[in-house]
């Protein structure tokens, strides 16, 4: 009972008798299933989960939640099952048990999967009740304070995962005092000298702050005094050692840079008074204008409202200066938690729980998205950046994103099928590269196509987690399904050489060929053809066997070649080789590379000279009819060194309806540039018209398709 007693004290004062009998009985359950075990600093176990639900206590969580914690373990580390909890607590808090319970009971290849697993249940948990991250949080915090028993090895790997993972977590959710402990914590689990060091000169600091920050407050003071404003509380506000050390590390600053910056946080009644308080501080010590931000009328992801500004102090000192209401207080300290600890205002709840649960929702969309736990995890990392940017629909909504964010981050944000369909984007009205990073108050409009699919070249600057995993996604599902309708053309084109087709294959062949490989389905087998894993020629020749071919019938050519074509539209698994760069009107040939798919060569280009020797590895190949699109081709233009020749060649270039993809200059003599451009051409027709512009160009000497992208022109070749 003694371990008891510092739980009762916490909840007597807000529970009634009947809520702390449950959390008593939970208490009684507890000890006897975790009879026996031992923690490693040696105290009975019973003494964690009981100072988990007093963390909880704290700030005054509901009874079910407190229950919850004091059981989280039991089903993990006891014979309790969740069945037991449920006949004798309900179904609330069976639930909430299970959803912080580890998966013990399966096996993973690696210790990281197995985190990752846990972690993709415990947010699934979370989206069904926010209680559980709680639970979990208070775990976590009670486990980091009582880290310093565990080996060197364990420690590092809990704290990096608690910096890593529940610190953002804990500012996602707004619990300020929870993410400073984390932070603080495991800065000095990692770095403990770092942290020893950087301690000691903080505390040496602030002796010789002291004078300049009662100053400061005394003359701010003054000033509320003098328009007989009453501020609740003006305290000066000390960032947390985790806080420094990061400023220090990412800014490349020296401590005596960061110590130079004095904070203060205002705390007033109502809304009115903060722009009240910022008039006055702006009337007493001059504003650096870029330094203010107002997260009252745009808040944080997490529900945080406040002013900041940045001040210009006595003697040149920069103050930082935080103005808040008590509500908005609450609400930055303990975030989501602030609604059973001070029953805040209903609407402030509203709002955050709904930004949670927005954010738990495009957790679940990543989840979906992502291939198996360990991208999920990686995703979600990403999404968890503390720095936001803030941007305005066409329509006026805001929208928060992480910063560096991109217009295909907010097409995402948006919708899914916004961001898999964006083909450009106008920023502040005007057109910008899909890349370009946003920034805050920018109006961002998307411009889409129905036939437009993501493109692969995304990846390398979106930085949402739910952007990044959407295309992973799509463009596996793409790569799936033109790689099986690849494979079939081709299985299709080598049947033909048996005088066979597809549809004259019996379904028990098919079966037999799917059993014979170990594959799931047809499609999967046509799927392995088209990335290469499989020859389509022996797959033919077999199917021909099953359909009672004889020997000699397999060696009939018919009458007729079947011709494979390439429509241009096949996608990410039919690849135009870019030391020929085919376009539509070359004669062209090709070969099935694995786990690429078909590569496609000009006729005469010598990487496929080898492959056209071996008639089982060359595909002879010819464009369809109407071939639609854009291909890139190399050109070599000698332009005349003067100004302006180059804006006119590309001004030329746009004018016969191409554009410039790639450019390269070099000097090769006084008078001529030797230019290496790639542009896109639709077909041959289109091609020979752009060089017959280029050629009129006054500026161009000669101009030349490059046919392999290693070849080079000589000089001479340009003058004659």
């Amino acid at each position: 009972m003694v371990e008891f007693d510092s739980l009762h004290n916490k909840i007597i004062h807000y529970l009634n008798d009947q809520q702390i009998e449950i959390i008593y009985d939970a208490y009684q359950l507890a000890l006897k299933a975790h009879e026996g075990q031992k923690r490693h600093t040696g105290e009975p176990y019973i003494t964690h989960p009981l100072a988990v639900a007093t963390i909880l206590a704290e700030i005054q969580m509901d009874a079910p939640t407190l229950v919850g914690a004091i059981l989280h373990d039991v089903i993990e580390d006891t014979y309790i099952k969740k069945q037991d909890i449920a006949a004798q607590f309900g179904k609330e808090i069976a639930d909430l048990v299970d959803g912080v319970t580890k998966l013990t009971q399966i096996e993973f290849e690696t210790r990281a999967q197995a985190q990752a697993e846990n972690f993709r249940k415990m947010v699934m948990a979370m989206a069904r009740d926010i209680r559980v991250i709680l639970i979990k949080l208070a775990d976590r915090l009670h486990n980091m304070r009582t880290i310093e028993s565990l080996p060197r090895k364990k420690r590092c790997r809990i704290a990096k995962e608690t910096l890593e993972i529940f610190a953002p977590i804990a500012n996602r959710l707004g619990m300020h005092a929870f993410r400073v402990e984390f932070e603080d914590l495991g800065f000095a689990t990692l770095y403990p000298m770092r942290y020893r060091i950087l301690k000691e000169a903080v505390a040496k600091a602030h002796g010789s702050r002291q004078e300049m920050m009662e100053f400061i407050n005394e003359q701010i003071g003054k000033s509320f005094q003098n328009v007989n404003l009453r501020a609740r509380a003006l305290t000066s506000r000390e960032k947390h050692l985790y806080s420094i050390y990061k400023k220090m590390h990412d800014k490349h600053l020296s401590f005596s840079e960061v110590m130079d910056v004095y904070g203060f946080r205002v705390i007033v009644d109502k809304i009115d008074t903060c722009y009240r308080v910022l008039g006055i501080l702006h009337n007493l010590y001059k504003p650096i204008t870029q330094r203010f931000k107002d997260y009252i009328a745009i808040p944080k992801a997490n529900s945080y409202q406040s002013l900041h500004t940045t001040l210009f102090g006595p003697y040149g000192v920069p103050i930082e200066v935080q103005i808040r209401t008590e509500e908005m207080h609450k609400m930055a300290e303990y975030g989501i938690s602030a609604h059973w600890l001070y029953k805040t205002e209903k609407s402030v709840v509203d709002d955050a729980q709904q930004r949670a649960q927005e954010w738990l929702k495009n957790v679940l969309e990543m989840d979906k998205s992502s291939k198996n736990s360990l991208e999920f995890i990686e995703n979600v990392k990403t999404d968890l950046f503390p720095d936001e940017v803030y941007v305005f629909t066409p329509k006026g909504s805001i929208l928060e994103l992480p910063a560096g964010s991109t217009a295909v981050d907010f097409a995402y944000a948006i919708h899914s099928d916004i961001g898999n369909t964006c083909i450009a984007a106008k920023l502040d009205r005007r057109l910008a590269p899909l890349s370009t990073p946003l920034t805050n108050g920018q109006q961002v409009e998307i411009i889409t196509s129905v036939g437009a699919r993501p493109n692969p070249a995304w990846l390398s600057f979106v930085i949402t987690g739910k952007a990044r995993s959407t295309i992973k996604h799509f463009l596996k599902k793409q790569q799936h399904a033109e790689s099986m309708e690849l494979g079939k053309r081709l299985i299709e084109k080598s049947l033909h050489t048996f005088g066979l087709s597809l549809s004259e294959i019996l379904p028990a062949h098919l079966e037999h060929l799917i059993k014979t490989a170990k594959l799931d389905s047809i499609n999967h087998f046509f799927e392995e053809v088209g990335i290469g894993n499989r020859s389509a020629l022996l797959a033919a020749k077999q199917l021909a066997k099953l359909n009672d071919l004889n020997d000699k019938t397999l060696e009939i050519e018919p009458e007729t070649p079947y011709v494979f074509a390439i429509k241009g539209t096949e996608g990410i698994v039919v690849i135009f080789a870019k030391c020929c760069r085919p376009i539509p009107g070359d004669p062209i040939g090709g070969y099935i590379k694995p786990g690429r798919g078909l590569i496609v060569h000009v006729e005469h280009c010598p990487e496929l000279i080898e492959y056209q020797k071996n008639p089982d590895k060359y595909i002879s190949l010819h464009w369809e009819k109407n071939v639609q699109g854009d291909f890139p081709i190399d050109l070599s233009v000698s332009l005349l060194n003067q100004r302006g020749s180059l804006a006119s060649l590309a001004l030329t270039i746009s004018e016969a309806g191409s554009n410039i993809a790639h450019i390269n200059a070099e000097e090769f003599d006084g008078r001529y540039f030797s230019i290496n451009l790639t542009v896109t051409v639709h077909n041959r027709i289109h091609l020979a018209r752009i060089l017959r512009k280029i050629r009129n160009n006054k500026h161009v000497g000669r101009v030349l398709r490059q046919k392999t992208k290693n070849k080079k022109i000589k000089n001479n070749k340009f003058h004659s």
